[in-house]
């Protein structure tokens, strides 16, 4: 749901995907044709989405999937009710659809039912549905666009994350904007008032990377630092406090490298390799051999070798410096990858 400041890998509600080599793979639910393989069929092990070996980057939504190709060709499939595919249909699609005829796409977000991307003009662009002004214009103008429309007209867009009623997006001069729905404080305002373009969140011209979850985000500074605000009922703020309308500070680590926002659980690796998870951890998304939820940052295993290619949602699978991918958490419909359906409570790698 985050969307990627890493590139490889991305994880919906039931499913997910991996790119190696340039060859993508995705499995687990497959309900909505999400794993691009021409059926509608789950998965319980990984399985090749075309012959392509230019895939770039990828992200998972709740039930669709967007990636795009080192060509700049951006490809969408998957549940399309409310046009998040962009392909101009409210048509589910169960191989890779593209997007336009662009070939300037650097990365895409994919939400729970609409979608952001950057393009290497430092553009933005969003569609797919906007009851809570999520893509960035009136829901009055526009309730769901089944194509891309351009967020304003600022050409510094950095990198972009959707959540599930909103939007966040850093620049190129490391200032911090959301729009959207804004229930839980989740736009960083300091208040609770929506708003249906991107509005400035504080004045800081030090945020790095975001990522937004169900109906929180949290974000990295150019110093290491983490910082989370919003909704915080499984304590996926991380700072053991209630919800937080303006962003607060994840303890007192300058070394985080990049964090990841699921649902309502966030892991985040640091510059030493270690990686660390917290919030709803009642599927085991946290990895720590327990399914009880954690409101600060609880370490995965001792490894050191953890890479910024980490994705989470009510499960969560990361990438260690040898390439190789773990997953663990929710398993129900095969979306860890190991041939199974059992749950697991702390990493288990994953055959690519």
């Amino acid at each position: 749901m985050a969307g990627p400041a890493s590139a490889a890998s991305g994880a919906g509600y039931a499913h997910t995907c991996a790119i190696k080599s340039g060859a993508l793979s995705c499995w687990g639910g497959n309900y909505s044709g999400q794993l691009g393989d021409g059926t509608t069929t789950g998965r319980t092990a990984p399985a090749r989405v075309g012959t392509a070996t230019t895939w770039a980057t990828v992200d998972a939504g709740t039930s669709y999937t967007c990636a795009t190709q080192t060509t700049g060709t951006l490809w969408c499939w998957g549940a399309n009710s409310r046009g998040q595919l962009g392909d101009g249909t409210t048509t589910s699609r169960n191989v890779p659809t593209q997007v336009g005829t662009a070939t300037t796409w650097a990365t895409v977000s994919a939400g729970d039912a609409h979608t952001c991307a950057t393009r290497t003009d430092g553009t933005l662009w969003c569609w797919g549905f906007n009851r809570l002004g999520q893509i960035g214009t009136d829901p009055s103008d526009v309730y769901y666009a089944t194509a891309p429309r351009q967020v304003g007209t600022a050409t510094s867009w950095a990198n972009v994350s959707t959540g599930f009623g909103h939007s966040c997006a850093t620049r190129t001069d490391h200032t911090l904007w959301c729009w959207g729905d804004n229930g839980d404080g989740q736009l960083g305002l300091g208040n609770r008032l929506a708003s249906t373009t991107p509005a400035q969140v504080g004045t800081a011209t030090t945020w790095a990377n975001v990522t937004a979850g169900y109906a929180f985000n949290c974000a990295t500074r150019t110093d290491g630092t983490l910082w989370c605000w919003g909704d915080n009922g499984y304590g996926q703020l991380g700072t053991g406090t209630t919800y937080q309308t303006a962003p607060v500070q994840v303890g007192t680590g300058t070394d985080w490298a990049r964090a990841d926002a699921g649902f309502n659980t966030v892991c985040a690796n640091q510059t030493g390799g270690s990686l660390w998870c917290w919030g709803n951890n009642m599927a085991g998304a946290v990895g720590n051999g327990t399914t009880t939820n954690q409101s600060v940052p609880v370490r995965v295993g001792t490894a050191t070798t953890w890479t910024s290619d980490h994705v989470t949602g009510y499960h969560t699978c990361a990438a260690r410096t040898d390439a190789s991918l773990w997953c663990w958490g929710n398993n129900a419909n095969g979306q860890l990858g190991d041939g199974t359906t059992t749950q697991r409570l702390a990493p288990a790698q994953v055959t690519l």
